[in-house]
């Protein structure tokens, strides 16, 4: 199943504080990985991303999230699985991508350095979502299956950006005040989804 959290802050620098907020977000959502969890900060970005994690494809710490490409470029946090990656990675392997583990994450991550986000998730099968950081551009990207079968949660909170796989890792953030949108609400009841804006 895993589990993903996170948020960007403009202004909240300090490595620590980063590291706090997220991890009780990601505790928040401990049972939906109980195997390994992990975090990682971009302080002059406000940036932190937390991860919880079920091991199932590749069981080794090779696995473990947030994942870093390659390069040094992409940051990955994922829950799902990507039923694609076998067939990927000998396509990944013969442009010189030579692989740490066996896990469908790093075939994402390596997917995306090698081929850009847009062109890598067309290639993507299966039931996912994921937050990626470009720490070249400083941009933040989240990223859900064609169904929206994996859950992904997101919402600002002043002038924080929250996002994870459940409500109540938005409700650990420590500034985090959840309202209700009325109008929303009334749009969900009628349409059993919310319309924009």
């Amino acid at each position: 199943m895993c589990g993903i959290a996170g948020f960007i802050t403009p202004g909240l620098t300090n490595a620590m504080t980063l590291l706090r907020y997220v991890s009780g977000m990601t505790n928040a959502i401990s049972h939906r990985g109980p195997d390994d969890e992990g975090a990682w900060v971009e302080e002059s970005a406000g940036l932190a991303l937390g991860h919880r994690r079920l091991s199932i494809q590749d069981l080794s710490p090779a696995g473990h999230q947030p994942m870093t490409s390659q390069c040094g470029r992409w940051v990955i946090i994922y829950n799902g699985e990507t039923y694609s990656s076998q067939e990927l990675r000998p396509l990944l392997e013969a442009r010189g991508v030579s692989f740490r583990g066996h896990s469908d994450t790093e075939v994402m991550v390596e997917a995306i350095s090698a081929w850009g986000l847009e062109a890598a998730v067309k290639q993507f099968i299966g039931m996912f979502a994921f937050a990626l950081w470009d720490r070249k551009d400083q941009n933040l990207y989240l990223v859900r299956d064609r169904l929206g079968i994996k859950p992904l949660y997101w919402g600002n909170s002043g002038p924080t950006f929250l996002f994870g796989s459940e409500l109540k890792a938005l409700c650990a953030y420590p500034n985090f005040y959840p309202k209700l949108n009325q109008q929303a609400l009334a749009g969900y009841l009628k349409h059993s989804y919310v319309p924009a804006p």
